[in-house]
């Protein structure tokens, strides 16, 4: 493949598995992916334009789907210029989190955020692959040193973390990697909150999107995202503006 965005540095590398594997977003679906070669690690501006033709990071691992029989997942992003972050839904969450403090963090591993992180595993997805939580899982799938990898971090005026959000600051906008937060402060709303909180961080750097992954139609994993519209979806390797038809 060759480079994108970045004619100074070494060619991109894709690979592909020989068989295909069971879906975890579709029942009897099987998928599969295209990711780059163990061990290389693309600069900002490639993975950048990586970003732009759907794929995603997961620790150290950039990947795309390319499944052998289904197109359900496409990539999305929301246009922060034009998302209403004074709607009432969402000024309720805002109001609520008047009092807390955002920050951004390089990956560092804490203590008190892997208990966090634990804690979350072990009751909103006891039933998942990410069960049961370790160090090793968490240090390996949040915690990879880029370049462009930072924590986005939710706290108590005292400290104590709400939530904390895996990212990754790209040059035209931030992907999102993952959300967890502590369950006792669930009626913030705090996986909403940390969107809209990073909406707000993107139109204060003048970054247009943030990235939120894969929307999958019939995934009730995924249905959450279209609460943030307007949200485009990568179709065909051309972004176009969600539709109800999409929903």
């Amino acid at each position: 493949m060759t480079n994108i965005d970045d004619p100074q540095s070494n060619e991109i590398q894709l690979l592909t598995l020989a068989e295909p594997y069971a879906c975890s977003y579709l029942p009897n679906k099987l998928a599969n992916s295209v990711f780059l070669a163990k061990g290389f690690e693309p600069s900002l501006n490639q993975y950048s334009g990586l970003s732009r033709i759907g794929f995603r990071r997961s620790g150290d691992h950039y990947y795309r789907p390319n499944c052998p029989d289904c197109n359900a997942c496409q990539s999305c992003r929301i246009l922060c210029d034009e998302i209403d972050l004074n709607k009432k839904s969402f000024k309720r969450i805002t109001n609520k989190a008047k009092e807390l403090v955002m920050a951004i963090e390089k990956p560092i591993f804490s203590t008190s955020h892997y208990d966090v992180y634990e804690k979350y595993i072990n009751s909103r997805h006891h039933d998942g692959d990410m069960f049961p939580a370790s160090i090793e899982q968490y240090k390996s799938f949040l915690l990879t040193q880029t370049d462009f990898s930072r924590l986005f971090t939710i706290k108590t005026p005292e400290g104590q973390l709400v939530s904390c959000t895996a990212i990754d600051l790209l040059d035209d906008g931030i992907s999102a990697i993952y959300t967890y937060f502590d369950p006792e402060f669930e009626q913030l709303s705090p996986g909403t909150l940390a969107v809209l909180m990073l909406c707000r961080y993107a139109i204060s750097k003048e970054m247009p999107y943030i990235y939120l992954g894969y929307w999958v139609k019939d995934s009730r994993k995924m249905s959450y995202k279209k609460r943030f519209s307007p949200l485009e979806v990568l179709e065909n390797e051309q972004w176009r503006l969600m539709t109800e038809q999409d929903i």
